[in-house]
């Protein structure tokens, strides 16, 4: 797997920034100094701090565990062979593009995708789980994800349950329906913890996080389902966040900043799986004694927000009220774009839950 020993720092103009969202920088991805996971305005950078609550929000915790832990599903190191967390990978604009199967094609993105052979593989080479590969080109701003993804013949082709192409540069979300390579049809990049912003001292924006189950529904900015019919279940896309009440003035450095952005920018269902694990990049500078203390916070100490307000336009990310933004990171300036999908009626693809790994 590559890791990547270095960060950079990123500069951020904008005309204003609205209510909700952040004026945090735009972190540039490790090995693609000229791209930052999600623009600016996008609600991956909002503030939900002040959020009202969700109607719901104590039945979905009591769903999800209240006696839950929280956990890292992220770390240093090794876990049953492979490495602890969902690894990506960075290429030129001339990596050469191979086939791919998936087996919904009727909701996935057509390749060919420039996946090297030896791209990093969650799990490990020889994993059963969900098999996530994810490749930034980092020429072109554009994120390539792949879920249950088997190199064949060496890596010449690969096959892969579903795949998605991401533009970086905007705020563009899936057709109405479709997935993606994960269960809400999210980008899976911009919810990971990373060490790099670790080592900055923050994270500005939401963290991916799975549940056992979710409703067989979802909310913006999610836009797909694969759930079950419970409405005491949260559905795909909700938002939660750590309750103010929660000290975290007393956990160790890394898992401090984890719980910051928890309680600013919160976390994002995207998935069935364990409760309460949350994602990141696996990177052998991490602290997993450190990370492995966040599993004295429970579910209860989360509650849902309501984040309707947040949302402009049904087919886009961008924060409502934001105007485009122009992120600069190195010397490369891109500038925020919306791209209007048509919906269309699919049917939805469900995952059974995983039980999963991390530091704990």
């Amino acid at each position: 797997m590559r890791r990547i020993a270095f960060f950079l720092t990123a500069a951020l103009t904008a005309s204003f920034v609205p209510i909700g969202l952040s004026a945090s920088l735009a972190s540039p991805i490790p090995g693609a100094p000229s791209c930052a996971t999600a623009p600016t305005d996008s609600h991956w950078h909002a503030d939900i701090s002040r959020l009202p609550l969700d109607p719901k929000s104590a039945a979905y915790v009591v769903s999800a565990g209240a006696a839950n832990s929280l956990h890292a599903d992220f770390g240093a190191g090794l876990y049953d062979g492979g490495p602890i967390g969902i690894p990506f990978a960075t290429v030129s604009g001339t990596q050469a593009k191979v086939p791919i199967t998936f087996d919904y094609a009727d909701e996935s993105d057509a390749g060919p995708y420039p996946i090297p052979p030896n791209a990093p593989i969650e799990g490990g080479s020889s994993s059963a789980g969900d098999r996530h590969v994810l490749v930034v080109d980092r020429e072109s701003c554009r994120l390539y994800e792949v879920y249950a993804a088997y190199p064949q013949s060496g890596g010449a082709s690969w096959t892969a349950g579903s795949g998605a192409i991401w533009n970086l540069t905007s705020n563009a979300l899936r057709t109405t329906g479709y997935t993606s390579a994960d269960a809400a049809g999210l980008p899976i990049l911009p919810g990971l913890v990373r060490y790099d912003e670790i080592a900055a001292g923050v994270i500005d924006h939401a963290i991916r996080i799975t549940l056992n189950n979710t409703d067989n529904r979802y909310v913006w900015p999610a836009t797909h389902k694969a759930g079950v019919n419970d409405p005491n279940r949260a559905p795909m896309g909700e938002r939660f966040r750590l309750k103010s009440s929660v000290d975290i003035a007393s956990y160790p450095p890394q898992s401090r900043i984890v719980l910051a952005a928890l309680a600013k920018y919160g976390a994002i269902v995207a998935d069935n799986g364990s409760s309460w694990y949350i994602s990141g990049a696996p990177d052998d500078r991490f602290d997993n004694e450190d990370l492995h203390s966040l599993q004295g916070l429970r579910g209860s100490d989360f509650e849902a927000v309501d984040a309707r307000s947040l949302m402009a336009d049904p087919t886009s990310g961008r924060v409502a009220g934001s105007t485009t933004t122009t992120t600069t990171i190195s010397t490369t300036t891109t500038t925020t774009t919306t791209t209007t999908t048509v919906p269309s009626a699919r049917a939805h693809r469900q995952r059974r839950p995983r039980a999963r790994s991390g530091v704990g």
